[in-house]
């Protein structure tokens, strides 16, 4: 029994879950949604440029599981503001289908999904959830235009890099728009499809993914997934190298295959750990001086001078 000078009892939960409101969200999300999440799968299946977006749900699922406690707590923090956030993704939806733009259908689920979360959760958990919300455009395939925008440039720079590369190994090299020509004698085209988009996704999607599990703060996460950019050109530039030299080499079916089956498979692991070595360095360089003595690191420990004593005349 409870004598009257104890507190009173603590729940975890902040109000009652708002059932009527959610079952209405997610019955329009349903209708809505249903036949742009089929075409995110078909695309996914279809495209090995975009085909990593299919782990993009998965793995955010398995964020949200593994670090529920954390995410939500307390469990019930209504806001009914993202009512307005899920209006506003079924404006952008309304608007991806009148004028036939299935890119914005795709990107206002994903705003749809965070009006639910605020409806239900509040603000103190979708602040939480900011990460994981950003990792869910991932799944989303480039806009036509942006696709275009990104994979141009980029299969120009693969060539480039690769006719640099050749020389600097001392093989003579010709360039003639996308095509290489190799010792007068063996010539590659450096295709669209060569081009580094299908590694630059592959690579982002592992960097945003290893920056959720890694316990650090908000700028070294940001460091992290911006250095896939550069992480997928030099790894795409190593393949293509590597091929140009079997093809010089040996006969095109073996170049061929180790292009599309082995050097793919081969770059993710250097990628990753190129990915760690980013890690232990920006440890090494934020670490306290406390920790850094204990590992063996020796801060430099500056004394301020002392101004010369005035002698007495």
């Amino acid at each position: 029994m409870m004598s009257k000078s104890d507190p009173p009892a603590r729940t975890t939960h902040g109000t009652a879950a708002p059932w009527g409101p959610l079952i209405v969200l997610l019955a329009a999300f349903t209708w809505c949604y249903g036949a742009t999440l089929r075409g995110l799968v078909a695309e996914w299946r279809a495209s090995d440029e975009y085909s990593v977006g299919a782990l993009v749900p998965l793995v955010a699922a398995y964020v949200l599981w593994s670090q529920r406690k954390q995410f939500f707590a307390p469990l019930w923090g209504v806001a009914w503001s993202g009512l307005l956030v899920f209006g506003f993704s079924q404006a952008l939806w309304f608007l991806g289908v009148y004028r036939d733009h299935i890119s914005l259908t795709r990107y206002s689920l994903i705003f749809a999904l965070a009006g639910i979360v605020l409806v239900v959760f509040g603000w103190r958990v979708m602040r939480r959830l900011v990460w994981v919300t950003l990792f869910l455009f991932l799944m989303v395939p480039l806009p036509g235009r942006v696709h275009d925008a990104v994979s141009l440039p980029l299969q120009d720079i693969a060539t480039r890099s690769a006719v640099f590369n050749l020389e600097l190994l001392g093989f003579w090299v010709v360039r003639t728009g996308n095509i290489i020509t190799v010792n007068e004698s063996t010539q590659v085209a450096v295709a669209e499809a060569c081009n580094g988009l299908r590694m630059l996704t592959a690579f982002v999607f592992v960097c945003s993914a290893m920056a959720f599990m890694v316990g650090r703060p908000a700028w070294q996460r940001a460091f992290i997934v911006l250095s896939s950019i550069p992480i997928a050109v030099v790894t795409n530039t190593i393949r293509l190298v590597v091929t140009v030299i079997l093809f010089d080499l040996t006969n095109s079916d073996f170049a061929e295959k180790f292009f599309h089956d082995f050097a793919g498979i081969l770059m993710m692991p250097l990628a990753i750990a190129v990915v760690f070595g980013e890690l232990w360095l920006l440890q090494r360089l934020t670490l306290p001086p406390a920790e850094a003595a204990t590992r063996g690191v020796t801060p430099r420990k500056l004394t301020p001078s002392r101004p010369p004593a005035l002698e007495r005349s």
